[in-house]
């Protein structure tokens, strides 16, 4: 900031010295006295004069206020010749009346803006130019300057010239409202007269006064006879004949006394060689570059969590793009203004609706806010629930990883590649939390956050949700309730600091979102377009249309035209190193007793011995609890049930897929591991195929452990349901009866007994009814769900297995099965639906994975 300001007042300082040598040199022709007309003295003082106002020292002339003297050819005499200048910017302008397919007309045009942009600041004067009659070949040999996007291509159809019109006639409406020393010039050079009312339209700009901040260089304007055109105000006009150009007089210093203009044939300058236009374009672009370059530094503050959230958060989001956009590039450079670009979560502007094609820089824009939040606003006055469905690594750098520990101590919840299920329960806990503020708000007798107390206010939470639309991919329940909270939040959230941020590459198509995207969207009147993204603005609004990669439209009124702002936003990317400074140093300032943030990583298989819920079994705990997984949930909360004497009180797995094995022996591990050795026996039945490995390291692995273990057979399961059946026989330790494919047993149980003619499966229903009051539970895969329900006796006698994890199971068949219509579950691989009959209870569980010998 401090070498800006320098160079500034050294800019500011040249220009001084420009104009107090024009006044010198004023003041020294004045004084000389008049010399005889066509005398060599007088030609010499105007060749020195003209010499020295044409060579200003190049980048100091600020001409959007003040007129800079521009030479346009040199004036011939019998006595000599000498530089003939005309004043431009400013309010000043120039036109001929012949248009730029006259060769000399198209060089004069070049030399112009050549000069122009040599002696002016970088960045401080925008070129655009029109040219129908040529299709633009008037402008060919300044393609450099295209190239470094210091020139827009040219309009050179009605819509493109009307579209330029529409742009500098916005240019001029914002140029008079800013200071000055902030204006840019927007040089508008038409090669050829556009059609009658567009050239009206480009003629009520040279009447618009300096202020405006415009100047037009117009070609193919005839000078005679009134009504041939329309006037032109502030212009300086050339004619030219076979041989010369005759200059008329400048507005406001006439050459002549009569309005004849300079009595000398001038010979207009001719083309500027193409190294000095590549040079200057070169220049041009260097300087631009340093000029509209946004660091990741530019978005934090001087000190760290020294803001309150009391009304509301902002952070800076980027640097202000100057002026309009003209063309596929910023014309003339693409200057980009300093002024930082504030953006906030309060009442005015709640939630953020962000959108952008793949590639166009989201990811980048939500890491620039969240840091510049994070760098702001301590823990207790900002909290982070951040969700990102694509399949990419988002906010990977958020949390604690093997490489990096250290984790952003704002964030409470964290999901990479999440599920639906997950981001519908991270708006479920957001439901609450609006609940719980409302009591809070009802007690301090207030109606918003804001009017609390510092003391009672808790921090405010923004919710990040990238890629949104997979939350409502279909129509399906899933989608219907995540519309319902999302629209719910949105309209209460504001008034209990709860923000929204919804990004994604469309908001259009989203089935579940019909007839109510309106209202929904309603509630978020700060839209952000990225390239790519123009969706979410209003129809008629196209302010997106021609954006690059790190910039974006910003929008504070719901997308509607006239309220967009342009900024260019810092490559979070391209500063990681800074990006991990800054999280490390705000790790090292956690409060005390700081946690990290929960994470869900979706394409993430936990392991059992990974699991803080595993760690903490010890013997001794009643009832025992069967791990099978993690919850699908805000917290990672485990997944698992209660054993207890409740009948009913077993474990089924359904479905071919081969986690069942898996399931099955987290559970009879996490069982094993509550009981003291010797106090609970275990029976393992491995009748699918490829079980019996994993039964047979079960078994050794609880042998080590102290406890009694058993292997069996299809046939020594039928003679062991026999004998756990019979109530009446004193009751054994506590019995853990694991079969692995139960549905391979039918031949066994279906037998009846000649004496007593009961079948296997009369013992197996009696152990499920009666068995848990005795210590007996049941755990078993069945590879079928229709198995299972015949197994148990039909669905009057559901509830006999009042615990089940349903793997690759139909959602249909599932349904009819628990006897609940339309069930919200899609099945697939590494996903679970964990439901408890008897606690009314049904999630979506991760299941564990085997990793070897846990004991």
């Amino acid at each position: 900031m401090g070498r800006l300001a320098t160079a500034y007042r050294q800019a500011v300082a040249l220009h001084r010295e420009a104009l107090r040598r024009w006044e010198a040199a004023r003041r020294a022709l004045a004084a000389a006295g008049p010399a005889p007309v066509g005398s060599p003295e007088l030609v010499a003082r105007l060749a020195r004069l003209g010499d020295e106002l044409a060579g200003p020292v190049p980048g100091t002339a600020r001409a959007a206020s003040h007129p800079v003297p521009v030479r346009v050819g040199e004036a011939t005499t019998v006595d000599g010749g000498f530089p003939v200048l005309v004043p431009l910017g400013a309010g000043a302008h120039l036109a001929v009346d012949t248009d730029a397919r006259d060769t000399r007309v198209g060089e004069l045009l070049r030399a112009l803006v050549v000069r122009l942009l040599t002696a002016a600041p970088a960045g401080t004067v925008r070129v655009a130019g029109i040219d129908p009659a040529a299709f633009g070949a008037t402008f060919l040999p300044l393609r450099p300057l295209l190239d470094a996007g210091v020139l827009a291509p040219a309009a050179t159809t009605v819509a493109e010239t009307a579209a330029l019109l529409d742009a500098a006639e916005r240019h001029a409406r914002d140029a008079q409202g800013a200071p000055p020393e902030d204006r840019e010039l927007l040089l508008l050079v038409a090669a050829s007269a556009p059609p009658p009312r567009e050239l009206a339209r480009l003629a009520a700009l040279t009447h618009a006064g300096p202020a405006a901040a415009v100047c037009v260089l117009l070609a193919g304007h005839p000078a005679t006879g009134p009504g041939e055109a329309p006037p032109l105000g502030a212009t300086t006009q050339l004619r030219l004949n076979e041989r010369y150009a005759l200059l008329g007089d400048p507005p406001g210093r006439p050459f002549s006394a009569d309005g004849s203009g300079l009595a000398a044939p001038v010979v207009l300058d001719g083309d500027p060689s193409h190294a000095t236009v590549s040079a200057l374009a070169g220049q041009l672009a260097r300087a631009t570059r340093r000029a509209t370059a946004v660091t990741f530094a530019d978005l934090l503050p001087a000190r760290r969590w020294a803001e309150s959230s009391g009304a509301g958060l902002r952070t800076v989001l980027g640097r202000a793009v100057r002026g309009v956009r003209l063309g596929a590039s910023d014309a003339a450079g693409g200057a980009a203004g300093r002024e930082p670009v504030t953006v906030a979560f309060d009442d005015a502007t709640p939630h953020w609706l962000v959108g952008g094609r793949t590639g166009a820089g989201k990811t980048v824009f939500l890491l620039d806010v969240l840091y510049g939040l994070a760098a702001r606003y301590s823990p207790t006055e900002l909290q982070l629930l951040l969700l990102d469905f694509k399949e990419g690594v988002s906010f990977t750098e958020f949390v604690p990883t093997e490489r990096d520990p250290s984790w952003l101590p704002h964030a409470r919840a964290v999901g990479i590649e999440s599920d639906r299920e997950y981001g519908v329960a991270v708006l479920r806990e957001l439901r609450a939390e609006l609940a719980r503020r409302a009591d809070l708000l009802k007690r301090h007798g207030v109606s918003k956050l804001a009017d609390l107390p510092p003391n009672a206010r808790p921090p405010r939470i923004v919710t990040v949700v990238d890629e949104f639309h997979v939350l409502f991919a279909g129509n399906d329940p899933l989608a219907r309730q995540a519309v319902d909270l999302i629209e719910e939040l949105a309209r209460k959230g504001r008034s209990y600091g709860l923000h929204l941020v919804l990004a994604s590459q469309s908001t259009t198509g989203i089935e579940a979102l019909y007839g109510r995207a309106e209202a929904i969207f309603g509630q978020f009147p700060l839209r952000v377009a990225l390239p790519g993204g123009g969706g979410v603005l209003d129809p008629l609004n196209d302010a997106a249309k021609a954006l690059t990669v790190g910039t974006a439209v910003v929008n504070t009124a719901g997308g509607t035209a006239g309220a967009d702002t342009e900024v260019r936003f810092p490559d979070a990317h391209a500063a990681a190193a800074d990006l991990a400074a800054l999280r490390h140093e705000l790790f090292a300032a956690r409060p005390a007793g700081a946690r990290p943030p929960a994470v869900f990583r979706g394409y993430e298989t936990p392991r059992l011995t990974d699991d803080p819920t595993w760690a903490g079994l010890a013997p001794g705990a009643e009832p025992p609890l069967a791990l099978v997984g993690r919850t699908v949930d805000v917290a990672g909360s485990p997944a698992g049930f209660r054993l207890d004497d409740s009948p009913g009180r077993h474990l089924a797995v359904v479905g071919t897929a081969a986690s069942g094995v898996d399931v099955l022996r987290s559970a009879a591990l996490s069982l094993a591991r509550q009981h003291a050795p010797g106090t609970a026996r275990f029976l393992f039945v491995p009748l699918a195929p490829g079980t019996t490995e994993t039964a047979d390291d079960l078994a050794m692995t609880l042998a080590a452990a102290g406890h009694p273990v058993r292997r069996l057979d299809a046939a020594a399961l039928r003679a062991h349901l026999a004998e756990l059946a019979d109530v009446s026989a004193p009751a054994p330790a506590r019995t853990y009866l694991v079969v692995f494919g139960m549905d391979a047993a039918a031949g066994a149980l279906g037998a009846s007994d000649p004496a007593t003619f009961r079948s296997g499966y009369d013992d197996l229903r009696a152990v499920l009814r009666h068995g848990p009051a005795h210590g007996v539970h049941l755990l078993g895969w069945w590879r079928g769900l229709r198995r299972l329900t015949e197994d148990v006796g039909g669905s009057q006698n559901r509830d006999d297995v009042a615990c089940l994890v349903a793997l690759n199971v139909p959602a249909a068949d599932l349904g009819l099965h628990l006897g609940v219509h339309d069930l919200a579950y899609t099945p697939r691989d590494g996903r679970a639906l964990l439901v408890d009959r008897h606690e009314h209870r049904t999630a979506l569980v991760v299941p564990f994975v085997g990793d070897g010998d846990e004991s």
